[in-house]
């Protein structure tokens, strides 16, 4: 009964969690890793929204979702097989973290998007990776 209820209450949320179950439990490793990479960054645009429309629950529900997105992809980095790359991406989510959590005080978006930007050249370069 608790899924119908969420279900009227928010039912694109309900469809996106829906969506996203659906994409993750046939997703290999890599695959996972270009998810995360989508998801980040379309929290971190919607983030954008809200805080160029100061509709501040929304932005502060996506900055959540974006941070806990950037500690799942640096907690499941490889160091020993990854060396210079996974410690350069370490530093990286770290640096993304502390624009996102400095962004959420305030009411502009462009920091939000920035951040998106950056990680959208991430997550190309991965997809090409993926491909070749």
């Amino acid at each position: 009964m608790a899924y119908a209820s969420a279900l009227l209450r928010d039912p694109a949320r309900t469809y996106r969690e829906i969506d996203l179950a659906g994409r993750t439990a046939a997703a290999d490793g890599p695959a996972l890793v270009q998810l995360l990479y989508e998801e980040l960054t379309q929290a971190l645009r919607v983030a954008a929204w809200a805080a160029d429309n100061r509709q501040f629950a929304t932005r502060s529900e996506r900055v959540t979702r974006a941070t806990a997105i950037l500690f799942a992809l640096e907690a499941n980095l490889d160091f020993e097989r990854g060396g210079d790359v996974s410690r350069t991406l370490a530093r990286f989510y770290a640096g993304c973290r502390r624009q996102v959590v400095d962004a959420s005080i305030g009411t502009d978006g462009e920091p939000f998007r920035a951040v998106a930007a950056e990680l959208e050249e991430i997550a190309a370069a991965w997809r090409m990776a993926r491909a070749a």
